[in-house]
């Protein structure tokens, strides 16, 4: 008799990881992937398993880190460090990671031997500085918004979306879409509400096979047509106010859908008439009430379909559950998720009224708001899937941007400039203060300047990640903004954010060493605008996402794995 019991293997057991050239390999691997990506020029990802599927083109980190899988520990920790910070702020993915591995690499690769304990104490006193520094007024590489004019909210989205090179935007389509996205953004905002603020949702409609310029933002919600449905019912039904009521249990007439019913069943009695008796009788309350609208989340018998249309009843099914929270955030409705009794009053919703819209060959129903649009449809038009999967996600990633910046409304410079300016006040407040540094972290002052180069010199890396196209990112000395020079001429216009004009004599390449300087701030005016922004709230958490990331994976000393 044979037996399929083996003899478990023990555990792998890996002492000092970061010093183990396998497990530095893939760090450097992922470093890699992820630079490669940074920025709009970057580089696109096709991703797919060993067995065929779905193609995935993607420079997003958050498709990325999910589609890549790693049975390296440390691997696994940077990502979903980084998938836990897009979850809840949506942009600065690849900064976080970036950064979070250029700093492990730095201390790494530093010529004197900085030992992991003082590089760890040395990055957390650093990450209070930039924090700091970002926060204070009068900072460098910060602006203020001004929600009085929607154009530094355009430049906030169109950074979102410019920073996606799969989306294939031409530069048109992405002031579009940044206006676009804008646009739905306030739709959402209301205008006067006393006490708590509660900002509706934008519910994104997704059209493949048509022009980008299609797009459009429409009050209210717009919804796949019933085939049904034709534009004299619709027509009938252009003004109102409509009452609509909403079912979030099945009416598809099963016997499952009635469950904790009591029906009283006769011997020889069909058990589906008698069910759909009580669909009927349900469509005969709806009628009475004046019902004009009939939604449900789920499917709806044909028969009871069929009676409530016979009576000028529009039927909509099958919305889906992404939908029932809008349609009762915008009608009032609340959702019956029983057949027991009567509906109360309070639970039918109302809207303003119907109309049909068309885009191309598909034909949709748009219910407009009775009141202020707490909901808007943002409907999305691209040329192929991929490129309008990747818009999808890049608009609600903008959307979510938009918000942060109602909780504080700033933003930092883009096109790497933060990085440079931040680096270069780091670099020449430690060398002023080294004395007061080191004795505060309880390091020699050797080994703090040895980490204050490896925590700014990794600052710097990210915003030379930003160039992908052969050009050499410089510094000027003067604001600490970033530029990008070919074969020693700069290129036409202006710096990486836009807000300084012209590069002064005064300038060096980022992987130099230089002077350090005291950057200034530059002042803005209308005339003087960035025309690359980051979102303040996303980019500070991304800084210290990616800060506390690299001290923990250098704090690791044993890693125990399990591999039966």
């Amino acid at each position: 008799m044979t037996t399929r019991l083996a003899k478990k293997t023990p555990p792998l057991c890996t002492d000092l990881p970061t010093d183990d050239p396998a497990v530095c390999q893939k760090l450097s691997v992922l470093r890699r992937l992820l630079t490669s990506c940074y920025g709009p020029t970057g580089r696109l990802k096709q991703l797919h398993n060993n067995i065929g599927g779905h193609v995935t083109t993607t420079s997003t980190s958050s498709v990325l880190l999910r589609a890549v899988s790693s049975s390296q520990p440390l691997v696994k920790l940077v990502a979903a460090s980084v998938l836990n910070h897009i979850s809840r702020f949506s942009d600065c993915g690849l900064f976080t990671a970036v950064l979070c591995l250029a700093l492990v690499d730095r201390t790494k690769q530093s010529s004197s031997g900085l030992r992991r304990n003082v590089a760890i104490d040395v990055n957390r006193h650093l990450l209070d500085a930039c924090t700091s520094y970002l926060r204070r007024g009068d900072c460098g590489c910060k602006v203020e918004l001004d929600f009085s004019s929607s154009r530094q909210l355009i430049t906030l989205a169109r950074s979102v979306l410019s920073s996606k090179p799969a989306c294939v935007l031409t530069e048109p389509e992405t002031l579009h879409m940044s206006r676009l996205a804008v646009q739905a953004f306030l739709l959402t905002v209301p205008c006067d509400c006393p006490g708590t603020v509660i900002l509706g949702e934008i519910v994104t409609m997704p059209i493949e096979g048509h022009a980008v310029m299609d797009s459009a933002v429409f009050p209210g919600l717009v919804v796949d047509m019933p085939d049904v449905l034709h534009h004299s019912n619709v027509d009938n039904l252009h003004s109102g106010p409509l009452r609509i009521v909403l079912f979030t249990v099945s009416l598809s007439g099963d016997l499952s859908d009635f469950r904790g019913w009591t029906l009283e069943m006769h011997e020889g009695a069909d058990s589906e008439s008698q069910i759909l008796d009580h669909l009927l009788e349900l469509g005969e309350r709806m009628s009475e009430s004046e019902v004009k609208i009939f939604a449900c989340q789920k499917v709806i018998h044909p028969v009871l379909q069929h009676y409530l249309r016979h009576r000028g009843i529009v039927v909509m099914e099958r919305l889906g559950i992404a939908l029932i929270q809008p349609l009762c955030q915008m009608t009032g409705a609340q959702p019956v998720a029983t057949l027991h009794g009567a509906i109360p009053p309070e639970a039918y919703g109302r809207v303003k009224g119907l109309s049909v819209r068309h885009f191309g060959s598909k034909t949709m129903l748009h219910l407009h708001p009775l009141d202020e649009p707490a909901v808007c449809t943002l409907i999305l038009c691209h040329r192929n899937e991929t490129m309008l999967s990747e818009l999808k996600v890049a608009c609600q990633k903008t959307e979510h941007v938009l918000r942060l910046s109602l909780r504080e409304p700033s933003a930092l410079l883009g096109g790497g400039c933060t990085e440079t300016h931040l680096a270069a006040y780091i670099r020449n407040k430690g060398l002023t203060e080294v004395t007061q540094a080191a004795a505060l972290v309880g390091c020699s002052q050797v080994d703090y300047l040895l980490g204050l180069e490896a925590f700014c010199s990794s600052l710097e890396s990210v915003a030379r990640a930003l160039e992908h196209n052969g050009g050499d990112p410089v510094i000027d000395l003067t604001y600490g903004h970033r530029w990008t020079v070919a074969a020693d001429v700069v290129q036409s216009g202006r710096c990486g954010c836009g807000l300084v004009e012209k590069l002064g004599e005064r300038w060096t390449y980022l992987n130099t060493k230089h002077t350090a300087f005291s950057p200034e701030a530059v002042s803005t005016d209308d005339a003087a605008q960035p025309n690359v922004l980051d979102s303040f709230t996303a980019k500070i958490n991304a800084l210290q996402v990616a800060v506390e990331t690299a001290n923990l994976v250098l704090d690791i000393g044993y890693i125990i794995q399990d591999v039966n």
